[in-house]
């Protein structure tokens, strides 16, 4: 099948250029391709994150929780082990521990 120019529509196109000079998606569009390490912040890349809106109580909780569940998988995991081994679980479990407790005491309010 062939095509030939009168089968196509005649569009009317604008030929007519503009500066750019003062348009602010211009000069985005020039950041972007020219300058992207100044235009851009430093962002350290992070598997997790954590929302700045995040309150210091509300991520000591949080941290009170995961460490928790950090010591239920590390008691979990003793089971099956021996000697060194299983030692060396159960110190994880006490380190844990140790950490929920300042934990919770700084949310007790910590001495104050």
């Amino acid at each position: 099948m062939n095509i030939t120019s009168k089968d196509l529509p005649d569009l009317q196109i604008d030929t007519t250029l503009t500066s750019p000079q003062g348009s602010a998606a211009a000069q985005r569009a020039l950041d972007y391709y020219l300058k992207p390490t100044v235009s851009e912040p430093d962002t350290e890349d992070r598997f997790f994150g954590v929302n700045r809106n995040l309150s210091s109580e509300e991520s000591l909780v949080h941290a009170s929780d995961l460490l928790r569940c950090a010591a239920a998988t590390a008691i979990k995991a003793t089971d099956g082990l021996q000697g060194v081994s299983r030692d060396l679980a159960f110190s994880v479990v006490h380190m844990v521990d140790m950490a929920r407790a300042m934990v919770d005491h700084s949310l007790d309010g910590g001495g104050h």
